[in-house]
């Protein structure tokens, strides 16, 4: 395994993105996994950061976390447009990283899966353009991958995520609606793998329900997983990870086998 971190923004040293690289040979085409940690857009948490991308490049993919902008450094759209910093980097260095560009996915969890839902579902943004040089829909990924993540603006959000999101805009009823993406979802919107679990007491099942709701009402393919117990930020269910269920860990193989089903060709 090799690692590299690259520099992504020019005024906040904070924003990079690190890749960690599958041991390869020539012409291998891997897929590729973009990780974004949660962490209420207050900070980038470790567990949903380095161990997802050591769980999937055990699996054969390569992967690169991001740590974009949090607490209050920068607001709404700056960190989408970083994630679209992130997917440009990487489709731009595919033969160094040995990835077949075409098969990049996201994934992100808690206010990291806001992020990633963001990027899957706002791609498009005309600001993303004005900031970054890049075909159109060049930051566009395979697929999102979901894990307990902040959708909701409205009556079940996680309120803080979007005070550090939108800053002096925070209340704002645009502003809150247009980072409230169950109304962000179009037939523009990549597929998605969710998964949540009942219980959590931070960020409330509702925002993976009413998200699948809105794919479902577009016809955008997803699958849902929700999980009868467990807490918040469960990361990869790990004792390690201080969140062991090995009920819950089943999200990881059942979310390899929905990006073998997204995916096949690369497969």
């Amino acid at each position: 395994m090799i690692t590299e971190t690259y520099h992504l923004s020019k005024t906040n040293p904070d924003v990079t993105l690190t890749a960690y690289i599958a041991d390869t040979y020539e012409g291998a085409h891997h897929r590729a996994v973009l990780v974004i940690p949660g962490g209420g857009y207050r900070l980038c948490a470790y567990r949903e950061g380095e161990p997802y991308a050591l769980e999937f490049l055990a699996r054969g993919y390569c992967t690169f976390v991001l740590h974009y902008s949090v607490m209050g450094a920068a607001y709404h759209p700056t960190q989408l447009i970083e994630a679209s910093a992130a997917m440009k980097l990487i489709k731009d260095n595919a033969e160094h990283f040995y990835i077949d560009p075409n098969s990049v996915f996201v994934i992100g969890s808690s206010a990291g899966g806001h992020l990633a839902a963001m990027l899957g579902t706002m791609w498009n943004d005309s600001r993303i353009y004005d900031a970054v040089d890049m075909p159109f829909g060049y930051n566009k990924p395979v697929g999102m991958i979901l894990c307990y993540p902040v959708i909701s603006s409205g009556e079940k959000a996680h309120v803080d995520s979007f005070r550090k999101l939108l800053g002096e805009k925070f209340g704002d009823e645009q502003a809150m609606k247009e980072v409230s993406l169950e109304y962000r979802v179009t037939e523009n919107t990549v597929p998605a793998f969710i998964w949540h679990t009942a219980t959590d007491n931070c960020v409330p099942v509702e925002n993976s329900l009413m998200f699948a709701q809105a794919l479902a009402e577009k016809k955008i393919p997803f699958e849902l997983h929700v999980f009868p117990s467990g807490s918040h930020g469960m990361s990869l269910c790990q004792k390690n990870l201080d969140s062991q269920n090995e009920y819950n860990a089943a999200w990881i193989r059942e979310c390899e086998h929905w990006m073998d089903t997204l995916d096949p060709i690369s497969n």
